[in-house]
């Protein structure tokens, strides 16, 4: 879900202009995310043809597992790090990433599109959008976690440890049901076929036939709608409601880029890369492209009710929920 030959830019005045070596060689930006970002049908390959365009540099995306798994990686490999720009680490990530030192304020001004305010100085949004069970329409819908927990329904979620809808999900339920989060997974654990460790492969799994519903978001659904002219698929709306995630992208303090990371995250929020989210990250993007949201975005679930701990708040309950949902899933 989530193609593009690369051209490279090689007008010479601007490889000079852009710090290009004197040989010719163009600048190198190498640019972390995660795995369903780089792939043929994600936004990664549209992205970098039209930011070569812009920087005369070669932007190289690195595919780092899911979106938890780039801040694991980060954090082992510390100031030795190559990577210049971290892209897909989302809110409930940002604390202990700042925690690492390793990022420097983005210093881009932005009019953004979000649900919430945006003030911080190192992370700066890509994308949002709210997670759900999405399951085929002719399946039973229950209403809530609680009512999904009581059903025969099989499910398919990712690791929270190495994935960020995984985290979601378990931020989801200690922010809907605080301390009784832990009978709610203790209800939840026989409903769960596996836990994989991204979101491609539960999402595979699904479509599969392997599980009832997936944990996804409420915009999956308009990837098999617009790309497949296919409306078999849809998120279930749940009356707790629904826990948002907005993605995020930093810039790494020990990069040998600055300029050019920093010329990239401006880029990011530009019509050039926000038009390209919708329909191949298939997400909501950071800012509305000029033409807006494509057809079919307009079905969609809106959730009655957006649920969202603070970065701060969901480093503090993170230990205590993996503790939760790890103790629920070893019964």
């Amino acid at each position: 879900m989530k193609n593009t030959t690369y051209l490279p830019a090689v007008a010479g005045f601007a490889l000079i202009a852009t710090g290009a070596v004197a040989d010719g060689h163009a600048p190198v930006l190498q640019v972390y995310t995660y795995d369903s970002f780089t792939s043929d049908w994600g936004p990664g390959p549209a992205i970098e043809a039209a930011f070569e365009e812009t920087c005369a540099c070669d932007l190289q995306f690195v595919g780092a597992g899911d979106g938890a798994a780039l801040l694991a990686r980060l954090q082992l490999e510390g100031p030795r790090t190559d990577a210049d720009i971290v892209l897909g680490l989302d809110t409930n990530l940002t604390a202990a990433a700042r925690e690492t030192g390793l990022f420097a304020p983005h210093g881009v001004e932005a009019d953004l599109d979000l649900p919430i305010a945006w003030t911080d100085p190192d992370f700066l949004p890509f994308d949002w959008g709210y997670f759900a069970f999405v399951a085929n329409a002719d399946a039973a819908a229950p209403a809530s976690l609680t009512e999904l927990a009581a059903s025969d329904t099989s499910i398919v979620i990712q690791d929270p440890r190495s994935s960020t809808p995984g985290l979601g999900l378990l931020m989801w339920v200690k922010a809907a049901y605080g301390d009784d989060a832990a009978q709610v997974w203790a209800d939840l654990a026989d409903n769960i076929v596996t836990v994989t460790p991204g979101w491609s492969e539960a999402y595979g799994m699904f479509l599969e036939g392997e599980a009832d519903a997936v944990l996804s978001y409420t915009t999956s659904p308009a990837y098999h709608l617009i790309a497949e002219e296919d409306a078999s698929k849809v998120a279930w709306a749940f009356d707790e409601g629904h826990y948002m995630q907005v993605e995020v992208a930093g810039k790494v303090a020990t990069t040998d880029q600055p300029e050019l990371a920093d010329q990239f995250l401006a880029f990011m929020v530009t019509d050039a890369f926000q038009s390209v989210i919708p329909t191949t990250n298939w997400m909501y993007p950071a800012v509305v492209p000029v033409e807006g949201l494509p057809a079919g975005f307009e079905t969609l679930v809106t959730p009655e009710a957006s649920l969202l701990l603070s970065p701060e708040e969901a480093a503090s309950v993170r230990d205590a929920a993996l503790d939760e949902w790890r103790n629920a899933l070893s019964q």
